[in-house]
């Protein structure tokens, strides 16, 4: 029984980004995707619970091999970082196509957790794109993994949704993306640290996965920032309030927000 966790390293969300010669850039250091903190733990839970194997898998160049030994650090067994220069400017398709065969290449793999998205793109998209290639269940939205069962094969989980809890059972295997109320994140112990640092991470490149780039289906043309929000205050003064909100009903009116 194995359960795979997928994370990435992005800038931290207090970066100051900017756009600099058509290329995107901060000063900080990047940190393992916050959702991921929760993912993470997650898969070191359901290993500590079910004596499963775990293992962390990115993809992604050598900068986020870093979020890989974070994983290790918190508990995973093992880091995978998917990787060629085939994969240079990736859509989520490829992506997706290249996680799914890879989850495929280990064998017994029978959870995929992802963070509800990826902070640096705002999107989560590339969670219900792995789990179609895979051709497995997928359940978003997860606040709780209620029971489950590797043994049997069978899952269920409690999903947060606007209109309030649904709770949903479900075959294995599934891909599941959680949110951050799932659990209280782990943190990296001092040993964990030192397995991290002597962690042998394999790269797996597309000739591995037996997966042809092909053509992307989409393609970034241009980077640039949003232009500059322009504006005027007026302060608007009175001698009562009254007299105060008068004048801003006339001005409301006057610009036809009334």
């Amino acid at each position: 029984m194995h359960v795979v966790v997928l994370t990435k390293s992005t800038p931290d969300t207090a970066a100051k980004v900017s756009v600099e010669g058509g290329t995107v850039t901060w000063k900080e250091a990047m940190v393992l995707n916050p959702w991921d903190e929760y993912a993470v733990t997650e898969a070191v839970l359901l290993k500590e619970a079910h004596k499963v194997k775990a293992t962390v898998m990115t993809l992604g160049k050598e900068e986020h091999g870093e979020a890989l030994k974070q994983g290790i650090a918190i508990g995973c067994d093992q880091g995978i970082r998917i990787w060629d220069d085939g994969l240079e400017g990736h859509d989520s398709l490829l992506y997706a196509r290249s996680v799914a065969a890879a989850v495929q290449k280990l064998g017994d793999a029978s959870l995929v957790i992802f963070g509800k998205e990826f902070s640096d793109t705002n999107t989560d998209q590339h969670v219900y794109q792995v789990a179609r290639k895979l051709g497995w269940t997928v359940l978003g939205s997860v606040a709780k993994i209620l029971e489950i069962d590797f043994g049997a094969g069978t899952i269920k989980v409690e999903r947060l949704l606007e209109q309030g809890k649904q709770i949903v059972t479900s075959k294995l295997p599934v891909v599941i993306a959680v949110l951050k109320d799932i659990n209280e994140p782990k943190y990296p112990s001092f040993i964990g640290i030192r397995k991290a640092s002597k962690a042998d991470i394999p790269v797996w490149g597309l000739a591995d996965l037996g997966v042809d780039a092909g053509s992307l289906k989409t393609k970034v043309t241009a980077l640039a920032e949003p232009p500059k929000r322009e504006g005027e205050v007026e302060m608007i003064t009175g001698d009562s309030a009254a007299q105060i909100a008068a004048t801003l009903a006339d001005k409301l009116l006057e610009d036809k927000v009334l």
